[in-house]
């Protein structure tokens, strides 16, 4: 693990906003609805930070082979190979001024190159290019963690030092993001989600006014709830709030028109029987702020797009709308995304957000931790379950095969065909909700996200795979968890996933897989047959592959 810088203080509580302070200088983007008035005053806000490093209290015997001193059996493993650090200092024999030295130290550790809490590999297989893309980070927006009971907040209080995250400038523990994304027709959807999706999330949180989960008054917690644990419901700007999402879906309904007409938004509150009990207590969930995100990062896509000229000359000067693609091509702005022509590809992708009521990091056995996924297409998440050792999917794929895409779909889309394959497409796409792909915006193709939360237990579950559709539309779910479990590091979990699925495979397409370690982590073998129940098919898979004679058919 490289530590890029350490900070030393004393005497005083230490958070991010101590060591970079506020910046200043950018605009929040403005609802799609509203136009600044000629004469408005520009209003300096806080720039919300993307970063790609942790910060943390005590690293050091993080990035030691092994904290627990030479008597331990894995004394002997490579630094690679280290374990997080948990603020266990009973094997680790230490002078008091060492003690004292470590209480007071922070440093900055990159995501990336934390190889045992993290692993991203990506591979082109047998495609001309890779259109995979993928994003690890700590993202700026208030906690959504459920409130931890009152027993565990008050045990959490006299736990060393060391075992704890530095705090954000908000006084929120760290909010950790992990994106994929799976791009078809070219890079551009991919790249544009890899860059910004993480900052359309920021924004949203911020013009939402959302607060912290863990900092709710009680009269918003659920009636007679005794353990002090949080509803999903955080604190907003509901009159706001619904705003901004009416003019969002307007813009929908003129720009695009056909499936949006009566597009309605499932998380979005601004109207159904829930609205009034919502808006009246002023609450927004951190699932609503997913969707107005991602339906705003696409809308800004799509806009781009249908204001470029078409690559065919044939049609570069035609109105848009005479290919039927969109509705109203004339709401379009500058193009600013993307090349000078019109892309007519777009992306897939999931979003990991893992957010913990303390300061206690998510990868450490005893800390609880919230999960949110929010996921569009066919690209895959799965965790792994400590005591069970099954891999349990997070997401499910958005294709016409689908009952629930179908009955969504159906009205609108009139060209559902079959490929040889025996897969039904829908306007030649084997996805129903997608970034971009704006010639089929009118049929359905949204970027409206499933979105499923979690609350993982200490040590519940052992890791979380992410992975694209190279590798999910190679191998079985518990293939892909049994390869992980058998590595020593997520890094080499990654690796040995996206080996596997490009040797085993004649017909490579891109192949990127994200590991991310949790709480469970050391115990990945222990549950069910570990990792053998899946070991004799993987190895006949890799036998069948190298058959000289499968190469010759």
């Amino acid at each position: 693990m490289i530590v890029t810088s350490a900070r030393r203080v004393t005497g005083r509580a230490w958070t991010l906003a101590s060591c970079y302070g506020p910046s200043y200088g950018r605009q929040l983007r403005l609802s799609s609805s509203e136009a600044e008035p000629p004469d408005a005053q520009p209003v300096l806000k806080k720039k919300p930070q993307f970063r790609d490093y942790f910060v943390t209290h005590l690293p050091s015997s993080s990035l030691h082979p092994d904290p627990r001193g030479p008597a331990s059996p894995f004394h002997k493993l490579p630094r690679s190979a280290s374990v997080p650090h948990t603020g266990d200092t009973s094997h680790s024999p230490t002078s008091f001024q060492q003690l004292i030295d470590r209480e007071t130290t922070v440093v900055r550790i990159p995501l990336r190159s934390a190889k045992h809490h993290y692993g991203a590999v990506t591979a082109r297989g047998t495609r001309p290019a890779n259109e995979d893309a993928y994003q690890a980070g700590v993202i700026d927006i208030p906690a959504f963690a459920k409130r931890p009971p009152t027993s565990v907040t008050i045990r959490r209080k006299s736990s060393p030092r060391e075992s704890r995250a530095a705090d954000t400038a908000n006084g929120d523990p760290q909010i950790f993001y992990f994106g994929i994304f799976d791009g078809h027709g070219g890079a551009e959807c991919s790249a544009f989600l890899k860059e910004n999706l993480h900052e359309y999330i920021q924004n949203t949180a911020a013009e939402f006014e959302i607060k912290s989960s863990l900092q709710i008054p009680q009269s918003l917690l659920s009636p007679g709830d005794s353990s002090g644990s949080l509803p999903v419901m955080q604190e907003g700007n509901r009159r706001k709030i619904g705003d901004l999402e009416k003019g969002l879906v307007n813009n929908w309904r003129r720009l695009v028109g056909g499936y949006f007409k009566r597009f309605k938004p499932p998380y979005f509150s601004y109207y159904g029987a829930d609205s009034v009990d919502v808006a009246s207590n002023d609450t927004v969930s951190v699932e609503e702020v997913m969707e107005y995100a991602f339906l705003r990062a696409d809308l800004d896509f799509v806009k781009a797009q249908a204001a470029k000229r078409d690559d065919d000359m044939a049609l570069a000067e035609k109105p848009l709308n005479e290919n039927e693609i969109l509705h109203s091509p004339s709401l379009t702005r500058t193009p600013q995304i993307g090349g000078r022509a019109r892309f007519k590809g777009g992306s897939t992708g999931s979003i990991v957000l893992i957010s913990t009521p303390n300061p206690t990091p998510f990868w450490h056995p005893a800390g609880h931790s919230s999960l949110l996924v929010a996921h569009v297409g066919d690209t895959r998440a799965l965790l792994c379950s400590t005591a069970t050792g099954e891999a349990i999917p997070l997401t499910s794929n958005h294709h016409p095969s689908s009952p629930i895409e179908a009955a969504r779909l159906r009205r609108y889309a009139a060209t559902f065909v079959t490929d040889s394959f025996g897969e039904e497409r829908m306007s030649g796409l084997a996805n129903t909700r997608a970034f971009g792909d704006v010639q089929s915006k009118r049929i359905g193709v949204s970027a409206e996200p499933e979105v499923n939360r979690i609350e993982m237990a200490p040590a519940e579950f052992s890791f979380i795979v992410m992975m694209t559709d190279g590798i999910s539309g190679t191998l079985l779910d518990q293939e892909i968890v049994d390869i992980v479990k058998e590595a020593k590091t997520p890094e080499q979990g990654a690796r040995d996933v996206v080996s596997f699925a490009t040797e085993v495979t004649k017909e490579g397409d891109n192949a990127t897989c994200q590991v991310i370690r949790l709480g469970g982590w050391e115990r990945r073998l222990e549950g069910g047959v570990g990792s053998l129940g899946t070991k004799e098919s993987r190895e006949w898979r890799r036998q069948d592959a190298t058959d000289p004679r499968r190469s010759r058919t």
